[in-house]
């Protein structure tokens, strides 16, 4: 039961966000629908494993730590950071899991997919700011133009 709400809460987030969100917003639901059909061919396919490392779901979270890495550079948003903390944690699983191959199965499960609560509720509110400040200044710049640019004028007080 609780993988279906979790999949209504995504989907919302996601629907939400393709609709009403910014660039990099929509970016984001780019890199999560990756990150799912990742998944259900995964689990189709039976290479789910959580008594060894599991391989598949490594490389799955590596490209979820690194696209929203690479989007939280690019963005002109705070929130992709968060999210770049919430997929780079599985890795802490799969890290926790080579060190400790007795580790319990249930625990290494928990450490991969607990964080992923977290994403559709930021995604939500990130997609509702960027409406907010659309209403209030009229645009919401998405994208940095340089790594060392910042979002606030030099000088600004």
């Amino acid at each position: 039961m609780r993988i279906a709400i979790f999949a209504a809460i995504l989907l919302i987030a996601l629907l939400y966000a393709a609709w009403r969100g910014g660039a990099p917003e929509r970016t984001m639901v780019a890199i999560a629908v990756i990150i799912v059909v990742w998944d259900r061919l995964m689990v189709a396919f039976g290479t789910m494993v959580y008594h060894l490392l599991d391989i598949g779901y490594l490389a799955l979270d590596l490209f979820g730590a690194v696209a929203t890495f690479i989007l939280a550079m690019t963005a002109l948003r705070f929130w992709p950071l968060i999210a770049a903390i919430l997929h780079a944690i599985p890795l802490l699983g799969h890290l926790s899991r080579a060190i400790d191959v007795a580790m319990s199965p249930m625990a290494y499960l928990t450490m991969q997919v607990a964080a992923s609560w977290c994403l559709p509720p930021l995604l939500i509110l990130a997609t509702w700011h960027h409406q907010k400040r659309l209403k209030l200044d009229g645009s919401d710049p998405p994208w940095r133009t340089s790594l060392r640019s910042s979002p606030l004028p030099m000088g600004s007080d």
